[in-house]
């Protein structure tokens, strides 16, 4: 075989660029904060996706049903004492919405500045990791999101009293800390804690209280299952991201527990929304209806059985979705089920 001098051409090497099928974004520490280098998608296909599209897939919409399930449940308790304020209930589900929203960016800010959203995740790809939206605007929507919050709290403030500042603050605070500031509850494993205190007991007792300034035994009953669902969502969601939740060193309550020990958690806390929403009716503080929440048995049925026997991310997002189909539906029966009452 004859060989090549050093004059005969030589076929180029291939060299990995951010533009390669397997290629992340890239997080530099900096001065400034966060250098980024764009994913294949956004530099291969920098039109695929409008702006609206990217400011969508950053508010998560599918995690959006889940602030605003509490706020019918406490808003339909508080119709079988007596008529509404419909502005209240405007004001108090538009919070709970823009809070939502401004935790998930806060979130995607906060997880993609630590480096936590890699290549590796088995979610949706995340704006600020995925390098579609610089980490100052993300930041800038979050402050945004919540101050939308603030506004709508004011008026809440107006005409159910200062608790209602007590209630609001506590909320932001919790969501940007969820990720956020020196060391993030999400990652010490009191994710979970947090969603069924402010996505069940606060949203719930909260809305009940700004239609009727007071509170009744009843609304923390029925904040129980609407939490222990909510939180399941979450659940499903660590599951998922086990793995690569302990290589960025998350320690969720799925990371602390083990694949097993959740799973059995998760089984649990579906079961136990049941006999739990029942509660009152059998207490005879309602009739019958809220029992309608039993027509989601075997939907909670199915997805337990999915997390229980899957560990593939595709198969987890369709339960993830599924999970936020599970409470929404059950808040909605359980809601029509209260609206039932005053028949």
């Amino acid at each position: 075989m004859r060989r090549c001098s050093s004059t005969c051409p030589r076929k180029p090497r291939k060299v990995a660029t951010p533009t390669s099928r397997n290629a992340s974004p890239i997080f530099r520490s900096s001065r400034s904060g966060l250098d980024v280098v764009t994913t294949e998608r956004t530099q291969r296909h920098p039109g695929a996706l409008s702006g609206l599209q990217i400011w969508l897939m950053a508010a998560r919409p599918r995690t959006l049903p889940a602030a605003v399930a509490p706020v019918l449940v406490g808003t339909a308790l508080a119709w079988t004492v007596g008529p509404l304020d419909w502005f209240a209930f405007a004001a108090a589900a538009l919070g709970a919405l823009f809070i939502q929203v401004g935790t998930n960016l806060s979130n995607d800010y906060s997880d993609a500045r630590r480096g936590a959203d890699t290549e590796e995740r088995l979610g949706p790809v995340r704006v600020t990791a995925g390098g579609l939206v610089p980490p100052k605007q993300v930041l800038v929507a979050t402050y945004a999101s919540f101050g939308a919050a603030v506004l709508c709290g004011v008026y809440l403030i107006i005409i159910a009293g200062p608790v209602l500042l007590l209630i609001g603050g506590a909320s932001i605070l919790a969501g940007v800390l969820y990720t956020g500031g020196p060391r993030p509850y999400g990652y010490e494993g009191l994710g979970e804690i947090f969603v069924f205190t402010f996505f069940g007991i606060v949203a719930v007792t909260g809305s009940y209280f700004v239609q009727r300034q007071a509170l009744e035994w009843e609304a923390f009953v029925l904040a129980v299952p609407v939490g222990l669902l909510a939180s399941a969502i979450l659940v499903v969601n660590n599951v998922r991201d086990l793995e690569t939740d302990r290589r960025a060193g998350k320690r969720t309550l799925a990371v602390r527990l083990g694949r097993a020990k959740t799973r059995v958690l998760f089984a649990v806390m579906i079961a136990l929304a049941y006999p739990t929403a029942l509660l009152p009716s059998i207490f005879g503080s309602f009739n019958a209806w809220p029992a309608l929440t039993l027509l989601t048995i075997p939907i909670a049925v199915a997805l337990v059985r999915t997390v229980r026997t899957h560990t593939d991310g595709p198969t987890l997002n369709t339960a993830l979705a599924k999970a936020g189909v599970l409470e929404l539906t059950f808040c909605l029966l359980l809601t029509i089920g209260l609206l039932l009452n005053q028949q």
